[in-house]
């Protein structure tokens, strides 16, 4: 997971906790002033002016604070010396690969959907036309689209981890873990439907550091651990990932609009104001076991959901 780390003075302190207001925790550790979560990323600051950036977009995170820090942001690695990405051998982009993603780990309705695709050298020159790219940078309705094709021809793996079960799995399980072993799944998955093809490598989009994801494995009774790379902004360096990270995109959507017509609500993505309003709505309806059905419920959004609708259990 990448980190970065800013020391600040209580004045910024303050402004960053002022800042991120909508996105706070309800816990913070030892000596912390505040605990937020935006979106992908993890913000931990301290009463010593230490501020921690945790997660994908760390660094373009820390970056909005940068000004203001009294010192660089810089990298940290683990104890072991293990760096965040793996180098990628000369023409890994015109490799054959299995490439995984996910979505939704920040968004506090809807599923977290984890994806692993193979693509062929050879499907590349189609994959270009049918405009696979980063899917941040695509429309939904493109993404739809172009997942509408991709899932015709590509062998790949979904795991779709609804509320309700990623619900009863969280408390006994850290996200990371639990992406890690849905990661290695899906990846053996597809390693499966493809036999007896041997892709070139696996790369997966970065969200651990790689020895805590194969930590996170460990206990898994198949550990996919050969000829795989980490990259973060894993569709920048392949396609395979961009174009999981489309499938992954198009099943959370129809995720989310299948949530939709269940609640007889509109149900949306993000982690933002927005979304308070709409949990406050299903709880005065049904309580924390009918909105559990639908959010993901160790959330800050939660209680924040419950102080707008007066929920007091």
């Amino acid at each position: 997971m990448a980190n970065e780390v800013l020391t600040v003075s209580p004045k910024i302190l303050k402004e960053m906790k002022s800042y991120y207001q909508n996105y706070l925790k309800s816990t913070t550790p030892p000596g912390g002033n505040f605990a937020a979560k935006k979106a992908a990323v993890n913000i931990t600051a301290y009463n010593s002016g230490k501020v921690l950036f945790q997660g994908h977009s760390a660094q373009q995170e820390a970056a909005l604070w940068a000004s203001k820090a009294t010192n660089k942001p810089t990298k940290k690695s683990s104890s072991n010396g293990s760096t965040l990405n793996t180098p990628l051998p000369a023409g890994f982009r015109n490799w054959s690969v299995i490439g995984s993603d996910e979505v939704g780990n920040g968004s506090y309705f809807g599923p977290l959907s984890v994806v692993a695709a193979y693509v062929d050298q050879s499907q590349l020159p189609l994959l270009k036309e049918l405009g696979v790219r980063d899917s941040k940078d695509m429309k939904d309705a493109e993404i739809i689209t172009v997942a509408k094709d991709l899932i015709t021809f590509l062998p790949y793996s979904l795991l779709n981890v609804m509320p309700q079960k990623y619900n009863a799995i969280q408390p006994t399980m850290t996200q990371g873990k639990m992406k890690a072993v849905l990661h290695n799944q899906a990846l053996g998955h597809v390693l499966m439907k493809i036999q007896p093809v041997t892709p070139d490598a696996i790369l997966i989009d970065q969200f651990e550091l790689p020895a805590t994801y194969f930590k996170h494995i460990q206990d898994q009774p198949q550990k996919i651990k050969d000829a795989v790379y980490f990259q973060t902004k894993g569709e920048g360096h392949h396609l395979a990932v961009a174009a999981a990270s489309i499938i992954a995109r198009y099943a959370f959507l129809n995720s989310l609009d299948e949530l939709t017509a269940e609640a007889k609500l509109k149900i949306p993505s993000g982690a933002g104001n927005n979304v308070d309003l709409v949990a406050a709505k299903l709880l005065k309806r049904g309580g924390l076991s009918l909105l559990g059905k639908y959010a993901k419920l160790h959330f800050a959004n939660t209680e924040k959901a419950k102080k707008i609708a007066g929920f007091s259990n």
